[in-house]
């Protein structure tokens, strides 16, 4: 496949609201559950053009995944994606909401930087897995679950990542964080000046979604 030298998924499928979403997970090591729930909320629009637009709940996967990992001290994408599919996810919009079944319930926060909210204070409590939408919501809990077909791997080369997010939507994909990588600022001589040497004990893996 000829792929184009630019791609904006936001004008590819501009009907899909929640691609242009941006969410705060707060004080809590929750990217892997928010890479996957946007992910599957875009991808849920993008299939059906348009006509379905649903945030699914990062709260449901993050608090009820036992598989996952450790909550809001980090978790699997992989594991995370096969949950959506084995046991379904509910929907659930931002903090403070009151959108879909299980909103989020961590507020945001100021993630390295100052500004009007409270600053991050590293990983918090990991919610407690409840079975029940908020009070006043319908359908019920159990009818409110999306189920996944299926569920597969990109494989790490970028010409395939690139195909995969131009067919078929955003991805979730992981990568390792040293401690240097706090000391970036802008452009593209990340680690030039740097004199770390890097080992795994210094690792952290984060998770990003286009």
């Amino acid at each position: 496949m000829i792929l184009p030298d630019s791609f904006d998924a936001r004008l590819q499928w501009p009907n899909c609201p929640t691609i242009k979403e941006i969410r705060d997970q707060g004080s809590c090591g929750s990217c892997w559950a928010f890479g996957a729930a946007e992910a599957i909320s875009d991808r849920y629009c993008i299939h059906s053009n348009g006509k379905v637009s649903v945030e699914i709940s990062a709260e449901d996967l993050l608090s009820c995944c036992d598989a996952c990992g450790m909550g809001c001290m980090g978790g699997f994408p992989s594991a995370a994606w096969d949950y959506w599919a084995e046991s379904g996810l509910v929907t659930g919009g931002l903090y403070g909401s009151n959108i879909g079944c299980r909103p989020y319930s961590i507020a945001p926060c100021e993630h390295h930087v100052n500004g009007t909210r409270p600053p991050c204070t590293g990983e918090g409590d990991t919610p407690k897995c409840v079975s029940e939408c908020n009070a006043g919501y319908t359908p019920s809990y159990v009818k409110d679950k999306r189920f996944g077909k299926q569920t597969y791997s990109v494989p790490s080369k970028e010409q395939q990542i690139m195909t995969e997010l131009y067919k078929n939507g955003p991805v979730e994909a992981a990568f390792s964080v040293y401690e240097d990588f706090l000391l970036y600022k802008t452009g593209e001589t990340l680690f030039r000046s740097l004199t770390h040497i890097h080992t795994e004990a210094q690792a952290q893996t984060h998770t990003h979604t286009p």
